[in-house]
C-alpha cells in the first residue's frame, strides 16, 4: 500500500468519523482519517453534555479526546489537511489543500459550521467580539457584558457557561419563546446575571477599527442601540459538503442524502453524521450513524 492509498478513508475527524474508523480498524482495515482542524469537530464548543449515556456530565473537549485517544490506541493515522475535491474515476480521489489521496471506498463525515448572521462588518468583528463557541472564547470576557443570539439548546447551554465568567448576559431571541430543552431554560432563568429580550432581532453591527461595541437591535418595530464588549452566535448550522460539487453526491439543502445503511447515491462513497439530511441531530445519533456507515461499507468491500 502507497502512502497515499487506502482502501478506506474517512473524511472528518469528528464523533462520527472516528466512531466509523474505530469499527472499520477493528474490523481488521486499515483506514485513513482526513481531519482540517480538531479531533471531535464540534463538540469541542460545548461546555457541557448531559444526556449522553453513561456519562453524567462531561465537558466536549474532554469527550472528544476520550474518542481521539481510543483512535490513537488503535493505530489510527488522522490527517490534518483540508479536502478540497472529490472525485471518482475508478478509484475514489481524495484532494486536500496539500495531496492527493486514493481509496476503495469513502466516509464523509464532515459535520456542520456555524450559521452567521449575514450582517455587514460580522467577518471584521469574528474574533474581535463576535464568536460562535463560547467554550472557546468566553474567558476573554471575563466580567463582561455579552448578548447571545439563539434559541435553541446550543444558545441556552453556551449562556450557562457564559455566566459563570461575564458580568452579564444578555439573550436576543427572535421568537417569544426558546425552542431548546425546558430544563435547560429552567437553569438559565434562574441564574442572576441574565436579561432575556424576545421578539428582538439584531439588524446591525456597531463597534471601532479594533473591536465589537454594540448592536442595534429591533425589537416591536422599534429599533435602539444595545452597549456589549461581546456577541456569541447560536442560530444553527450549515453542513460542510462544498466539496462535494464534482462528486454527483445527491444532496438536500447541501445536506447528504444517504438510505438507512449511510450509502449515497454514489457506489463506494458513504456518509454520517451532521453533515447527512436527517431527522435527529444528536451526539448519540451521530455515534450511530458512523458505526453504521463503516459496517455497511466493509460488507460491501
Amino acid at each position: 500500500m502507497q502512502n497515499n492509498q487506502y482502501p478506506f478513508i474517512i473524511i472528518g475527524g469528528g464523533i462520527s468519523g472516528m466512531t466509523a474508523a474505530i469499527y472499520l480498524k477493528r474490523a481488521g482495515h486499515d483506514v485513513l482519517i482526513l481531519e482540517k482542524e480538531i479531533p471531535g469537530g464540534q463538540i469541542n464548543r460545548t461546555a457541557e453534555i448531559e444526556n449522553y449515556p453513561g456519562f453524567l456530565q462531561i465537558d466536549g473537549p474532554s469527550f472528544a479526546m476520550n474518542v481521539y485517544g481510543q483512535v490513537q490506541k488503535l493505530e489510527i493515522p488522522m490527517v490534518f489537511e483540508n479536502v478540497v475535491d472529490v472525485k471518482k474515476e475508478g478509484d475514489i480521489h481524495v484532494i486536500t489543500n496539500n495531496k492527493e489521496y486514493l481509496c476503495k471506498k469513502l466516509i464523509i463525515a464532515t459535520g456542520r459550521v456555524p450559521r452567521k448572521l449575514e450582517l455587514e462588518h460580522e467577518e471584521k468583528y469574528i474574533g474581535h467580539g463576535i464568536s460562535y463557541c463560547a467554550l472557546c472564547d468566553g474567558a476573554f470576557f471575563k466580567d463582561k457584558t455579552v448578548a447571545v443570539v439563539g434559541s435553541g439548546n446550543s444558545a441556552l447551554e453556551e449562556a450557562l457557561y457564559l455566566t459563570k465568567l461575564c458580568k452579564k448576559i444578555i439573550m436576543l431571541n427572535r421568537s417569544e419563546k426558546f425552542k431548546g430543552n425546558q430544563i435547560l431554560f429552567e437553569k438559565l432563568k434562574s441564574s442572576h446575571n441574565v436579561e432575556f429580550l424576545y421578539q428582538t432581532q439584531v439588524i446591525a453591527l456597531h463597534g471601532n477599527e479594533e473591536k465589537l461595541t454594540g448592536l442595534e437591535i429591533m425589537k416591536e418595530n422599534r429599533t435602539s442601540t444595545l452597549p456589549i464588549d461581546g456577541l456569541f452566535v447560536y442560530i444553527g448550522s450549515v453542513p460542510n459538503t462544498s466539496f462535494l460539487i464534482n462528486t454527483g453526491v445527491e444532496l438536500d439543502h447541501n445536506f447528504i442524502v444517504v438510505d438507512q445503511n449511510m450509502r449515497t447515491n454514489i457506489d463506494g462513497i458513504y456518509a454520517c453524521g451532521d453533515c447527512v439530511k436527517k431527522e435527529v441531530y444528536q451526539l448519540t445519533t451521530a455515534v450511530g450513524d458512523g458505526a453504521t456507515a463503516a459496517t455497511t461499507a466493509e460488507k460491501e468491500a
